[in-house]
Formats: structure tokens, C-alpha cells, sequence
């Protein structure tokens, strides 16, 4: 560098001071940028773009004549972004002002030293600094070696208000690493849930509380780096040092201790704050996807004690759910796990004494004696409806999943012992069955919303009639007691009644996203046994009645499964080949106020082997990439993306129409194709705006993002969920061929022998 008196022709750093003459307008025909220092001088500094970062520090520090070594000095641009190598070349062409500020090191140190200190006139303004760049490692590593970790924690546990805002974010943000904060105790997720918790709480202070949750949780063992999924049958050991020691049940054991939390956190829902709910809605998404075998059951019948369910219901459908979309789709996938799971479980009497609870509440309200057949046998549970006295068999299909809805479907009706007293009433085969009644109607409905395995959901919209599972199970066995009824049903026309109810469930609950509750409701009570037999013999002329058969059906499930999995892995694959994208302006951008087209208006992306980074280069035109990520300069954390939001970008000007690849669409008009990475950090917004050449592209791309996510990622296109439907119908077909074709006989259903009498048996091997 040269002084503003002199530049010669071959310094590579030149500076001059801020001038209103001719000699500023000729710096300004070369690239240039104002470089200001801490004592507030401003110079104008044409760059060489080929040198090192320290180059440029050092050659500073000389020219303005900066006491100190140059190793304590760094660059930063107006936005408080670290100048690095990579980005060096990238702020020079953009003219951004540059500020010589103090290195990472050397701040994460002063920084740490000042919150020792407590000075309650600088303790903000310090906090406000620490959450701006604890992200960065020099700055982070230097902050942790000089114990800041301890005492921003011991900030957060005396402090209030907007210091303790600005001490969660800055805690919010350290979590962002890998390292750092393994030492934080039971103490510290007890002060966050107590923060939380807090009516009082002011919002600024709860987003960064929450999302402190909410990476704990997801802190598990099971999901630190470079685990292989499947690759131990046992827990995963816990690494000394690492942060992923936390997870479901040590945050879960400090939130029992609040009582009111849970509740908080879903009144919270109801925020004019978008933030706050969608923040609230991850933490419930994480602890839902995260939940293990110890504290499951009774974490989720807290949250149907407050509730959860139908709050959600109503963000459905309020102004703000657009920002909620995402969120509420990963709470739908994760209600299916909860809804499969519940299934699977057995009802056990011997050592559930909640299952125990639910069985004499269900007796008590029958207002029922037990009595004992002409054979000298027990008769209580047959008088319900059920085939034998085994309850546990009885609920074998269906789970506590079936003994749930038979007790709430119990609770609903208050003359529920006179229905059974009716139907006892009546000669035996002509008696509807009421307890086998309502399991059919639990498999009805899950096989409708395709609960077939945990974690494979396909539905690209809001399923509000499944967030009211019990509520429409009640309805729809109140209709298969009706259709009973009206067709003067006996004992052996059970599978015909099924039948029918099957008919009306697929009827009623058609297009749940835009239907009103009242016209469910209408369907299922209003309508008539003969309008629903005429339909259902039409629907038998196009249908083969084989589908319905409860083996088929598990075998559907079976595909299913394997065909989502399938999928899955082809869309990771295609972010792991990786694909060019248009780089779009953001729907709520500024128009351009010239038509010129953008300098680089290509983005390549490509996922690394990790699956923890987004690498990616921008270029004025589309060129052959090679594998690996060496021609990827760039890249976005995985882990950075809160969502991904689709169909909110505009293409920039004059880029589409000049490629027929690309789909025509108007400059003011968001593209279908478009979709954004949208920060965890709300002041950072999107990450990235790209428009997809097409939409299989799109599809693979917002997909394969979304089921990368830790907290339950979903399906966002159609064209994924219709892949899936497809490579399922087509593989059931070709297992049924092979049976068709031997002419087998499928049963409805298999019926397990007695057990042995005792062990004295052996199985003969087959010659």
C-alpha cells in the first residue's frame, strides 16, 4: 500500500483518504472499497484480489501505521461478516465498505475477559457482539479457552429482560457448533425450562429459550456425526467430549418438573408472534420425532391432555400459516408415528396399569354384570361384542390405539349402556358386535390415512379430520351401528357391513383440507343405508373385492414401506449428484429497477456425502462440474435450514426466456418452480432462493431436502407422494399375480391355533 500521495502501478494494495475532487472519481473507474479502522478513519483502497486476507491486514496495519501486531487485526464487511479467503474476491467486486476490526481470536477473548468483568454499563452491548459472532470457530475456540461458556451461563442464570435475551441468542448461536458446549448440566436445561415456562416471559426471550430446547433434544447420541444408522443394535456410545450426550429424556426429565410447560408451549401456538409459534412448533416436532421407549407414552398423553391436536387444527387455518405450512406437515408426520406406534403397542393387563384403567372405565360405563356362559366359562367382554374373554387378543390388530378410541368413543356418548343393553336385547345373531365394531373402524381409518410404518408419510396438505382421529372414529362407529341396523345386519354379514362403512369413510373424508367438520359430519349421520349400498355396488363392479382382505392389506403396507424408502433414497441421491439452479429474487424483494441481466445468474448445488453441507458455486453460465466438491466453494449447513418454503421467488431479469430448459413465467410473478432455504435465524432469512429448470427437478429437490431435516421431514410435492402410490399399486399387483396365477385362496384373516400343551415337541425338518 501506498500513501493517498502516491500509488504506484504495481501495489497491490493502494489507498487514498475521502475526496470530493477529480481524484475520487478516477479511483472510482477501478474497483474500490472504503476501509475503515477503530479509531474511525475512512480510506479508499483499490485491493489485489490474488492476495491472502493476512496480506491485505498486514499492508493495512503498515500504510496506517497501526500499532500492534497485524495477527490481531481482521477484516470485516458492513454486515459484520468475517472476510475470508474464500469471500475476499467476491466483497472486493461488490464494493462492500470494509471495516479493520480485531481478529476472532483476539475478540473472543476481550469478550470473555468483559463478561467476567459484570460491567452492567457494557454487559448489553458485549452480549450483542457475542451472539454476532460466536458462530465463528477462531472466535468461538478463543471465547471457550478462556471460559465464556461459564459465564455467559451464569449471565443467563442472573439475568432478565433483554440481557437475558441477548444471552439465550448468544447461547442459541454457540449451539450451532459441534463442540463447546458439552459441559452444560442439568442446572442449565432446568433455567431454560423455568425461562420457558414463564407466562412473563418476554418473546425475545422465549424464541431463543425454545430453540435452546429444541437442539438439546436433537443433541442425542444416535445423531452425532458420522453414525451410521442401523450400524449397532444398541444405544450408541456416548463420545467424551461431545455435545450429543443430551437428547429426549434428559430434557424431558428437567420439563416434568414444570408442570405447566407443556401447556405454555402449546398456548404459545396460538402467538400473533409467527415466530414464536413456528419456534414452538419445531420444539414440539423435535421432542415428538425424538421420543424413546422410557417417557413416550407419557409425554404424549400430556400432550393430548393439553390439547396439542386441536391447537394445531386452528393454525390451519389462520392468516399466518403460510409461514406454518412446514411445520405443521412435519407435526402430521409425526402424529402418524405417534398413531402407528400406538397400533403396534400390545394392550398389556399384567403390567399396565393405565391399559387396566381404560378397561374397568370402559366395564364400568356398560353398566354390565359378568356372568358365566352355559359352559361354566367367564362371560363379560363377549357381552361388548368382542369373540372371546382374551382381551389382549382381542386388541391384538389394533393396539392401545383400539382401546384409546373404544374409551373415548365410550366417553362421547353418555347412553352407552343403554346401546349395549339394546343390542343385548336382541336375539344373538342378529346383536351388532360394538367392541369389534369400533376395532374394524380404527383399521378402516388407517388404512384410509395409510398408517402403515412408522416415519412414511405422503400427504402433501393439512389432514385436520386426522388430528381428530378419536372424533371421527366415534363417527364413524356410530354409522356402522346404524348401517347395522337399517340393513337388518346378522352375525354373518359383519364383512358386509365393513364393507359399507368403508365405502362412507373414503367418501366422508375426501379432500379433508378444504371441507368443512359439519359436512363429515353430515356424511356419517344423514346419510341413508340404501343411497351408501348403491354407491358401495357401483365401487364393487371397478374394485376386486381381494384388495379389501386384511393380508392384502398388510401386505400393501408391507410395499408401501419399501416403496417410500425407495423414493427417498433417489432423491438423496439427486442432491448428492447435485443440479444447476437459477438464483431468483425473493418474492417480497425490491424490483430491479433496470432490466440488465444479473452478472451470475447460475447456481450449481450439490449435497456432500455427509449430508451435513449444501456446497454450491455461482457462475454467469452453466458448465460441466466435476465430482467431489472442489469446484464448490460455497456451502449452507443443513442443520441452518429452518424450512424449506415453495413458490415464494421471482426469476431475475431476463434470464428464463433466454433458455427454453427453463419454463416461461412473468418477472413479477413467484415461479412454481421456485423455493427457498429459510434460515433457523429469522434476522437471516433465506439462505437461498433457486428456481428448478423442472418440476421433477423441484420435486426431488424440495423433498429430498425436507427428509434430510432432524425434527420430522415430510413430503411437499404431489409428485413425490404420487411416485410412491404408484411403486406400491404396482408391486402389490405383481405379488397378487403370483398368487392369482397359482389360483391360492386368500383368507380374510388367519386365526392362530391353541399353544402346545407343553414343550415335549420338536419341528420335523421338511425332505
Amino acid at each position: 500500500m501506498s500513501n493517498h500521495n502516491s500509488l504506484p502501478p504495481r501495489s497491490p494494495l493502494s489507498s487514498t483518504p475521502p475526496s470530493n475532487g477529480g481524484s475520487q472519481a478516477k479511483l472510482g473507474l477501478v474497483p474500490t472499497n472504503n476501509v475503515t479502522t477503530s479509531d474511525g478513519v475512512t480510506v479508499r483502497a483499490r485491493i489485489d484480489p490474488t492476495l491472502t486476507v493476512a496480506d491485505v491486514v498486514r499492508q493495512l496495519c503498515v500504510n496506517l501505521k497501526i500499532k500492534g501486531s497485524p495477527s490481531d487485526f481482521a477484516l470485516r464487511d458492513e454486515f459484520h461478516e468475517l472476510v475470508t479467503n474464500d469471500n475476499l474476491r467476491k466483497k472486493i467486486k461488490a464494493k462492500l465498505d470494509l471495516k479493520l476490526v480485531n481478529a476472532p481470536n483476539k475478540e473472543g477473548r476481550e469478550i470473555a475477559e468483559r463478561l467476567q468483568a459484570r460491567d452492567q454499563k457494557t454487559m448489553r452491548l458485549t452480549l450483542y457482539t457475542l451472539q454476532r459472532y460466536i458462530r465463528e470457530n477462531e472466535f468461538a475456540s478463543e471465547f471457550i479457552n478462556y471460559d465464556g461458556v461459564a459465564q455467559l451461563v451464569d449471565i443467563i442464570f442472573t439475568s432478565q429482560g433483554n440481557t437475558l435475551a441477548y444471552a439465550l441468542t448468544a447461547m442459541q448461536n454457540l449451539m450451532e457448533l459441534d463442540y463447546g458446549w458439552a459441559s452444560l448440566d442439568e442446572a442449565f436445561i432446568f433455567r431454560v425450562v423455568q425461562v420457558l415456562s414463564s407466562p412473563q416471559s418476554l418473546i425475545n426471550v422465549c424464541r431463543p429459550a425454545t430453540a435452546i430446547l429444541k437442539k438439546l433434544v436433537e443433541a442425542d447420541p444416535s445423531d452425532a456425526p458420522g453414525l451410521q444408522v442401523g450400524s449397532s443394535k444398541g444405544a450408541p456410545a456416548v463420545i467424551p467430549g461431545s455435545v450429543y450426550h443430551y437428547g429426549f429424556t434428559i430434557v424431558f426429565e428437567q420439563m416434568r418438573k414444570e408442570k405447566s410447560l407443556l401447556e405454555t408451549i402449546v398456548n404459545r401456538l396460538g402467538s400473533a408472534d409467527t415466530a414464536m409459534a413456528q419456534y414452538s412448533m419445531m420444539l414440539i416436532n423435535s421432542l415428538l420425532s425424538h421420543a424413546n421407549d422410557v417417557r413416550w407414552e407419557e409425554f404424549i398423553a400430556e400432550m393430548e391432555r393439553f390439547n396439542m391436536r386441536k391447537a394445531v387444527v386452528r393454525l390451519m387455518s389462520q392468516h399466518m400459516v403460510e409461514d406454518l405450512t412446514s411445520s405443521i406437515l412435519d407435526f402430521q408426520a409425526n402424529m402418524l408415528k405417534v398413531t402407528y406406534r400406538k397400533k403396534s403397542t400390545p394392550v398389556n393387563v399384567e403390567d399396565q396399569p393405565s391399559h387396566v384403567a381404560d378397561l374397568n372405565y370402559i366395564w364400568n360405563h356398560s353398566k354390565l354384570i359378568q356372568e358365566v356362559d352355559e359352559n361354566g366359562q367367564q362371560l363379560k367382554w363377549r357381552k361388548l361384542g368382542f369373540d372371546t374373554e382374551d382381551i389382549e387378543l382381542e386388541f391384538n390388530d389394533v393396539g392401545i390405539l383400539g382401546l384409546e378410541c373404544l374409551k373415548r368413543f365410550v366417553e362421547r356418548d353418555p347412553d352407552f349402556s343403554k346401546m349395549v343393553l339394546e343390542q343385548l336385547s336382541r336375539p344373538a345373531e342378529r346383536r351388532c358386535p360394538i367392541a369389534k365394531a369400533s376395532n374394524e373402524v380404527v383399521e378402516l381409518l388407517s388404512e384410509h390415512w395409510a398408517i402403515f410404518a412408522p416415519g412414511y408419510s405422503t400427504t402433501t396438505t393439512f389432514q385436520p379430520f386426522f388430528l381428530d382421529f378419536y372424533k371421527v372414529h366415534a363417527l364413524a362407529t356410530n354409522f356402522f351401528l346404524r348401517m347395522w341396523s337399517e340393513s337388518g345386519a346378522a352375525s354373518g354379514d359383519f364383512v358386509r357391513v365393513v364393507a359399507l362403512v368403508r365405502s362412507q369413510v373414503k367418501v366422508a373424508l375426501h379432500s379433508e383440507n378444504v371441507r368443512a367438520w359439519h359436512e363429515v359430519e353430515h356424511d356419517f349421520l344423514k346419510c341413508e343405508y340404501r343411497a351408501v349400498r348403491d354407491r358401495q355396488m357401483k365401487e364393487l363392479e371397478k374394485e376386486d373385492d381381494l384388495l379389501s382382505k386384511i393380508p392384502v392389506r398388510n401386505l400393501r403396507a408391507k410395499i408401501f414401506k419399501e416403496s417410500y424408502e425407495f423414493v427417498r433414497q433417489q432423491r438423496t441421491q439427486c442432491l448428492l449428484q447435485g443440479a444447476w439452479f437459477v438464483i431468483a429474487l425473493p418474492g417480497n424483494a425490491p424490483q430491479p429497477r433496470d432490466s440488465r441481466r444479473p452478472s451470475k445468474p447460475w447456481r450449481f448445488v450439490r449435497l456432500d456425502n455427509s449430508l451435513k453441507y449444501l456446497h454450491y458455486i455461482d457462475s454467469a453460465v452453466k458448465f460441466p462440474v466435476r465430482g467431489g466438491l472442489e469446484d464448490l466453494p460455497d456451502r449452507i449447513e443443513i442443520a441452518a435450514i429452518s424450512k424449506i418454503a415453495t413458490g415464494t421467488c421471482v426469476p431475475p431479469p431476463n434470464v428464463l426466456r433466454d433458455h427454453n430448459d427453463l419454463p416461461p413465467t412473468s418477472p413479477l410473478a413467484p415461479s412454481p418452480l421456485s423455493f427457498s432455504l429459510l434460515s433457523i435465524h429469522e434476522e437471516q432469512g433465506s439462505l437461498a432462493d433457486l428456481i428448478a429448470a423442472d418440476q421433477s427437478r423441484w420435486a426431488d429437490w424440495t423433498d429430498g431436502l425436507n427428509l434430510l431435516r432432524k425434527d420430522g421431514g415430510h413430503v411437499a410435492s404431489d409428485e413425490t407422494a404420487g411416485f410412491v402410490q404408484v411403486l406400491t399399486e404396482i408391486g402389490l399387483k405383481i405379488k397378487l399375480l403370483d398368487l392369482s396365477g397359482e389360483m391360492v385362496e386368500i383368507p380374510s384373516g388367519l386365526t392362530a391355533g391353541s399353544p402346545p400343551p407343553n414343550t415335549d415337541f420338536f419341528f420335523s425338518e421338511l425332505i
